[in-house]
């Protein structure tokens, strides 16, 4: 399980790089590579603040270029964020939601 987990954090990682370079196709293709691995690994904190991470990132990749699906990625990060109530993922999650007018 913890190769899948640094896996998973590697993949997310990689997302996040490409997504800065102007990537968006890799970044996305990353994040869904992070998502199935996480998907299926029993629930726990550490699986669940990886996929705060990974969802908040796809929605922030997403709105970067203008794609749907956007929210649902949003709704599932700001969830998982609550609910682990990891400090960086929870920051994360409102700075995604302060330009919805939203509050946590």
């Amino acid at each position: 399980m913890r190769s899948a987990y640094l896996t998973a954090a590697r993949a997310l990682q990689l997302g996040r790089e490409w997504a800065v370079a102007g990537d968006q196709r890799r970044a996305l293709a990353a994040y869904e590579e992070a998502l199935a691995l996480l998907r299926v690994l029993p629930p726990e904190r550490t699986r669940d603040v990886l996929l705060a991470h990974t969802h908040l990132a796809f929605y922030q990749t997403l709105e970067l270029v203008g794609a749907r699906g956007g929210q649902h990625h949003l709704h599932l990060g700001v969830s998982y964020a609550r609910a682990t109530r990891d400090p960086l993922a929870r920051a994360i999650a409102e700075e995604c939601l302060s330009g919805l007018d939203v509050v946590m």
